[in-house]
Order: C-alpha cells, then structure tokens, then sequence
C-alpha cells in the first residue's frame, strides 16, 4: 500500500501508523478528500476498544459493531483498495484481518449549484449541474423518484479510473439502447479522460469527422429529467457539469427549455422564432452574395439587395474576413474576464462596425447581414450545433460562390443526405423528418400543452409508450 500510493513521496498520501485493542493498524487516505470529523470519530470509538472484544471474528465485530458507519465494506484485492484510496475513501488495514476495510467518507471540492450560463430561463429552476457526480445523481434523484431509476456505475481509464455513471428509467428505457450505450462506454479503451464527457463523446459516438452533434448536452437537471421520462439514457462523468442525453436526434439540439417556462402559445412562438433564426444562421449569406453577384435576376422589390457603389474588396473575401474577424472575437471573449468583456465588445464594435466601414474594407450591407447571421447563432440552443450550422455556412458560402445556384442546390442536399446517413445509436439523426412520423413532426415544430403529449418518442421503442 506505501509503495503503491507513494508515501513519503507524495505530501497528500497520508498513511497513520496506529494500534488500537493491541492491534495494530494502518489508516492510508488522500489529504483534502477526507472527512475529518468523520474519521476523527470512529478513530475516537477505536481507541475506547479493549483487546478481547476483538478476540473473535474481529472483521464482524469492526464491521458490524464498533464501526458504525453508513458507506462501509471489505476489500481483498490490492489494486482495488488503492482505487478506492485515489478516489477519496480511507483504507484501515488490521493486523491478523485478510481483508482491508473501506471507509467510504470523502468529500470532493465543489461549487454551490448555480443557473448554467448557457441555458438560462425567465422563471423555473436556477440550479444546475456541478462537477461531482455525487451531487448530478442526487439533483436528479430529487425530480425523478421513480423506483425504477437506475444508476449504473462504471470506471473508464486505465490510469484515470474517471466515475462514469448512466442514468435511465428501467421502466421505460429501451434495454437495446441500454446495453449498446454501455457496451460502448466499456469498449473505451484509453489511459484518462482528461476532458471528460467531450472524450467520452468521441469514442461513443465514432470517429468520424462529422460536425453535428449526436448526443445533447444540458447542465440542467429538469431538462435531464425530462428526457428521462421520454426513455432516453444519460451519461454523467465525474468532473464535468454537462450531462449526456442519448440518443438525440437533430431536432433535439433546437429545444430550450424556456420554451416549457411559458404559456404553450408563447412557447410554440419561440419556437417557430428560433427555427427561423437557426435557418437563418446558415442560409442567409450565401443567398445574399448569390443575388449581390447576380442582381439581374431580382424582381424590383428586392432590387435593394448588394452593393450600389464599387467595392475595393470582393464581397466574398469580405464575408470570409468578417466570419473569421467574428470568430475570433468569441475566441477572444473566452479568454477574456468577465469585467474586461464589456471594454472588448465597445473595441471591436468601433473598430469593425465603423472604422472598418469608413475606410472601405467593408459594406454596410456585409456588416449587417454578419450581424443576422451571429445573432441566429447565439439563439441556437445548443452549442455544439451552432459550431457546425457555421462550419457548414462557409463551406455553402463558398460553394455558391464557385458554382453559383447549382452549388447551392447541391450544397444544401449533400447537407440533408449526409444528415439522414447519420445514425444516434439505433435512431435516424433526421427522424422524424426522415422516415417521417406526422405525429412527432408536429411535437418538434410546435410546442405542444404537455397534458395533450401523453405518448413518448416512438423512435426510442420505450417499453411503457404511455405517459
């Protein structure tokens, strides 16, 4: 145990020589995971022992008596208990006992469980995932207390040993699903985990260069209860605050959960609002440079679109400079503090949207409609697919700008029949578009009265269909 866990090397390993009841004993534990009260106590209890109450069967009696704590069990294998040690338990070995006894009292640092930045909402619930796992079963656990609620346990990384736990209704979860999520989170096969449920990601989700997502990312626990009850299955890993929900097809990733904060109508209102932003986000500049190039065929309504006055640089390399000038900016905002933020949206606001403009590397109109574009991004729900929708917008926008209309055509079906190739596990990534369901599509494009949404997703084989 000193060697594995490296004592005398490692100022946090700390092994306590004792003896107690004429025994002698060894405590190992990992300074700052321990709790301190807890095992002052039992060591307290520990030091009132006398030498015959440990005469016979002295595992039972430690473990049945005189050790009166809730997370405790043996452990006979060597690797075993030094996993237990790293992971935050305390480890009392006992002279004349073959098998070590685990004292499960750790406690991990941990942030209060506030509002996730990313998904915010007017009136509900403001608490949201933290990077303990313990605490995202619990947050859980407290909106579903269905009995049939499982948290299956599983350690992935040879050195890592990261906690993974998935998280599904028995009662409702197709087992198919079940068993192909876990055959290939242990197929995982890797020394650590270092960006957690992003790596995870990848070797679950293949290996492919695809942009779009094919799980969801949510840090809010309503939300993740709710596709719990829908039969979809979660995936939780230790140090991360976003949990996954599979399968998720690619309407998943347009849901917000303000749009069940309100009044259905309103509801089905921001919704159809957010589709409309999202199609903008990818289809509004390439269809404009396509008619600035080509203002012969505008009717005369429309003859106000494109540059009147000569430009010094193509339209294209303008979009192509102000997409990257606008990326750079979020990376930017990233890096910066939050109380520098402000100071850095004024800079770049005088810098690209006037300075820019007055001295003619840029038209008002590319400005403008970059400005639709961004704003249809950041009213994307999830992330991950307002990161795609923009890889794909360059590459529409420079297809439309090679091969004209033709390209965008053409563009835009390899999109939708790569789209429909994509499989989320067993699911369709399109369905219910593609095979369509009318029933499903009308639950995607409208938000419908929960009372009247009494059936679960067909395409998930739930074993209960009825709500």
């Amino acid at each position: 145990m000193k060697k594995e866990l490296g004592i005398g090397e490692s100022f946090d390993a700390i092994h306590l020589d004792l003896n107690y009841a004429g025994r002698d004993m060894g405590l190992f534990l990992i300074d700052g995971f321990a709790k301190d009260e807890i095992l002052h106590y039992l060591m307290k209890l520990l030091a009132d022992l006398n030498p015959d109450q440990l005469e016979s069967e002295p595992l039972m009696k430690l473990m049945k008596t005189y050790l009166p704590y809730i997370e405790i069990s043996t452990e006979d294998d060597l690797d075993k208990t030094v996993f237990w040690v790293l992971s935050g338990a305390s480890a009392l070995v006992v002279n004349g006992i073959d098998k070590v006894i685990i004292i499960d009292a750790r406690t991990y640092p941990v942030r209060s469980p506030a509002e996730p930045d990313l998904e915010r909402v007017t009136r509900g619930s403001r608490d949201g995932f933290v990077e303990t796992i313990v605490f995202n079963t619990a947050l859980t656990r407290r909106r579903v207390r269905d009995p049939s609620l499982r948290m299956e346990y599983l350690s992935i990384g040879r050195r890592s040993q990261t906690d993974i736990c998935l998280s599904y209704i028995k009662d409702i979860a197709d087992p198919d699903i079940i068993k192909q999520i876990k055959s290939s989170l242990e197929e995982i096969d890797t020394d650590g985990l270092p960006m957690g449920e992003k790596t995870v990601e990848e070797f679950i989700c293949g290996r492919g260069w695809n942009p779009y997502p094919t799980v969801r990312f949510t840090e809010r626990p309503d939300t993740a209860a709710t596709h719990l009850y829908e039969g979809h299955v979660l995936v939780m890993v230790d140090g991360s605050p976003s949990v996954m929900i599979t399968p998720a097809t690619f309407w998943h990733h347009f849901q917000h959960a303000e749009e069940y904060r309100q009044r259905p109508i309103v509801g089905a209102y921001y919704r159809l609002v957010r589709f409309f932003a999202i199609l903008l986000s990818i289809f509004l500049t390439p269809i404009w440079f396509f008619f600035a190039e080509n203002q012969h065929l505008l009717p005369e309504a429309l003859a106000f679109i494109g540059p009147k006055e000569s430009i010094a640089i193509p339209l294209l390399v303008q979009l192509i400079l102000v997409e990257l000038g606008m990326d750079m900016l979020r990376m930017a905002t990233i890096h910066t503090s939050s109380s520098m933020a402000t100071a850095l949206g004024l800079v770049a606001a005088v810098i690209i949207g006037q300075i820019a403009v007055s001295i003619g590397i840029f038209t008002n109109e590319v400005i403008f409609y970059i400005s639709i574009v961004a704003i249809g991004t950041f009213a994307t729900p999830s992330y991950e697919l307002s990161l795609a929708n923009r890889l794909f917008r360059l590459l529409l926008l420079l297809v439309t700008a090679a091969f004209g209309l033709i390209g965008f055509v053409i563009g835009t079906t390899l999109l939708v029949l790569s789209l429909a190739r994509i499989k989320t596990f067993t699911i369709p990534y399109l369905w219910p578009f593609i095979p369509f369901s009318f029933r499903s599509i009308r639950d995607v494009v409208l938000r419908a009265p929960m009372p009247l949404k009494n059936r679960r997703p067909t395409a998930l084989h739930p074993k209960d269909p009825d709500r």
